[in-house]
């Protein structure tokens, strides 16, 4: 038995260790640290409720308006107000489009160029996609940058810049958009589409999103041109179906509210019975026994952050979030799957959460958005408000529940004479990354290293990196 610590992790959002317990060449054993503190819910408590719309995006640069959308929906559960409907079409756009831009980058510049490694220059493969994927130089760079770029044009149109825009508030949005900004996302969106169907899956949406088994997605690649196929060819060499294998219950929180429905559900879903569940939010509760924190109420609701880096047993300032006393996964695995996407569910009744599922899961949902996107802009009514300036309350307690590109983001909020008396926040990552419980519960990322093969020398190999990219960790949302 030996054991080795890898980081910090490149590419990744956020400083990230991992130490590793290796025996006959295999991960038995994971710890995963989250070194960084940041502080910001101690930032926030004391000030006037509405800093929060200022200072909760800027935990992060890259999910910005996932945390305003998050701040918004508390504050506005506190105050009982409803959003103008075409301030709620226009933040959806926004979400969604950061939401697909950061799938777009996972899967460009965190996760494919490690299959351009020398590691892999054996295979058959390997000269055509270090072409195509090799950091900063590979061809794809070239082709996904200006598509990113010009997707995120949509905040300027809708929020007046991005990151940390202040245009999402509780009664919607105070952008007014008109026929020829309509227009203009209109064709934004059309572009996406476009690089989507002739540079990611080699098809059109309706046709990808028409494939409901593992069957029907294997008939389809065959052939096919496309990024999507040759991440599905390098996945089947490398057998990733069977790396970085979860075995915890799947979350979401529910996506892009509607005037009726989400666009996705919320609810749980559990691999090992293929059974979809409600959620029950009362149930979660952060536990701080591995953390450098105090322990204070598990109800993130009655909790406080207060930070104790000598405390023994620590290893992390990332809380461990439960849920019914068990770790949960999110993303964009679980969103699909709670949502009932029939291949997503198939994938994972044959072979559970995966690396390979996991990146499929995301590239899917980022069709999906090009379609919603589109829908939503042309609901927005020309002639109606965008912001409801109903009068707030700025008393009381409230929740709001989101998700973020990387899973489910949650902000719990008490106000008092409309200033700021608590608040917590549970980030996708903090699910994902969380360290062991006080019953010695691994969390997620911690569970599904363990098999996976490293260097004969003891040294990490590649598949460590596929393991933890494939959750796409942003770690400065992850300790507050």
């Amino acid at each position: 038995m030996r054991r080795i610590t890898v980081g910090p992790f490149n590419r990744v959002e956020g400083d990230l260790e991992v130490r590793l317990d290796i025996d006959d060449g295999v991960v038995v054993s994971a710890e995963v640290t989250a070194p960084l503190y940041r502080g910001f819910e101690q930032i926030l408590e004391g000030r006037p409720s509405l800093d929060a719309l200022t200072l909760a995006p800027r935990i992060c640069g890259i999910c910005s308006v996932s945390q305003s959308m998050a701040a918004v929906a508390a504050l506005r559960a506190v105050d009982g107000l409803h959003p103008a409907p075409n301030g709620l079409h226009a933040a959806n756009i926004a979400h969604a489009a950061e939401n697909a831009a950061d799938h777009l980058t996972h899967f460009y510049v965190f996760f494919m160029p490690d299959f351009a490694r020398d590691s892999y220059a054996a295979w058959p493969w390997h000269p055509a996609v270090a072409e195509r994927f090799t950091a900063t130089r590979g061809t794809a760079a070239r082709e996904v940058l200006p598509a990113r770029a010009r997707l995120l044009e949509i905040m300027g149109l809708i929020a007046g810049k991005w990151p940390h825009s202040l245009a999402f508030q509780p009664g919607g949005t105070t952008r007014a958009i008109g026929l020829g900004e309509r227009v203009r996302l209109l064709s934004i969106i059309a572009d996406f589409r476009g690089f989507l169907e002739s540079i990611v899956f080699g098809d059109d949406l309706e046709a990808v999103l028409a494939l409901r088994s593992a069957a029907a997605l294997e008939s389809w690649r065959d052939g096919r041109i496309g990024d999507f196929a040759r991440f599905l060819a390098i996945a089947d060499d490398l057998a990733l179906d069977k790396l970085g294998r979860g075995a915890t219950s799947l979350m979401s929180f529910g996506a892009y509210q509607g005037l009726e429905a989400p666009l996705f559900a919320a609810g749980l879903y559990d691999p090992a019975t293929s059974t979809p569940r409600v959620l029950d939010i009362d149930a979660i509760t952060e536990d701080v026994s591995h953390a450098w924190m105090r322990d204070t109420a598990a109800e993130p609701a009655l909790a406080q952050t207060l930070p104790d880096a000598d405390r023994p047993g620590g290893y992390s300032w990332c809380k461990a979030p439960r849920l019914d006393s068990r770790p949960i996964e999110v993303g964009a695995l679980a969103r699909q799957a709670v949502d009932g996407d029939a291949l997503i569910r198939d994938l994972v009744r044959r072979h559970g959460p995966n690396v390979r599922t996991r990146v499929i899961a995301r590239l899917l949902e980022t069709a999906r958005l090009a379609l919603a996107m589109d829908r939503w802009a042309r609901q927005i009514a020309l002639d109606a408000p965008f912001l409801d300036a109903a009068a707030r309350v700025g008393e009381g307690a409230g929740i709001g529940l989101v998700e973020a590109a990387r899973g489910s983001l949650g902000h719990w909020i008490e106000l008092s004479g409309d200033r700021i008396r608590r608040y917590q926040i549970i980030a996708p990552t903090t699910w994902n990354f969380s360290p062991r419980d006080a019953d010695g519960v691994a969390g997620p990322l911690e569970q599904a290293l363990v098999g996976t093969p490293v260097g004969a020398e003891g040294a990490a190999s590649v598949a460590v990196q596929h393991v933890v990219r494939s959750f796409d960790p942003c770690m400065v949302c992850t300790a507050h």
